[in-house]
């Protein structure tokens, strides 16, 4: 049978998209179409907010494009180097949240420990970083400590990226 694969294409170690490997495997026919584009937005103003994390109670990760933003501030603004001796350690003396196992293995690559990995989804984070905040007694900075405000954030779009149809 013949099913289109509405994706980005993405290569594994044998060249070929792992989803049309796998339902090949399944006797499907998959003919892959590219159906999204990505763009970034708003690079220079992260990367200023990236390098003063004095400013903020942590981060939060919601995918691997985030992490990708990152790399390309540190990279774009030849950053690397401070990434390395200060940055790096001052947002880690932070809460480092994150969307699911492939987004944290990202963010450790990047040299920052995460938590809330294992919530899966955008929702469960949420209360997750609500709870430890109560847990905790502690506050992120205005208006992380909003409630209303974070779930809205999670379950919207992320600042800095927008794929579009």
């Amino acid at each position: 049978m013949k099913v289109l694969l509405l994706k980005d294409p993405k290569e594994d170690d044998c060249g070929q998209d792992p989803y049309i490997r796998e339902l090949g495997l399944y006797g499907l026919e998959a003919t892959l179409i590219p159906v999204l584009s990505f763009e970034f937005l708003s690079l220079s103003s992260f990367s200023e907010k990236l390098s003063h994390p004095e400013g903020y109670g942590g981060l939060i990760f919601t995918s691997p494009r985030a992490v990708e933003a990152v790399e390309l501030c540190l990279e774009k603004d030849n950053k690397t180097e401070v990434w390395k001796h200060s940055l790096k350690e001052k947002w880690n003396a932070k809460s480092v949240y994150v969307v699911g196992s492939a987004t944290s293995s990202l963010v450790n690559k990047i040299g920052l420990d995460t938590e809330g990995e294992s919530c899966g989804n955008a929702e469960k984070l949420a209360e997750y970083i609500c709870s430890k905040i109560a847990v905790n007694g502690s506050s992120w900075h205005s208006p992380w400590n909003q409630v209303p405000w974070l779930r809205r954030l999670m379950m919207g779009s992320v600042g800095g990226t927008t794929i579009t149809p």
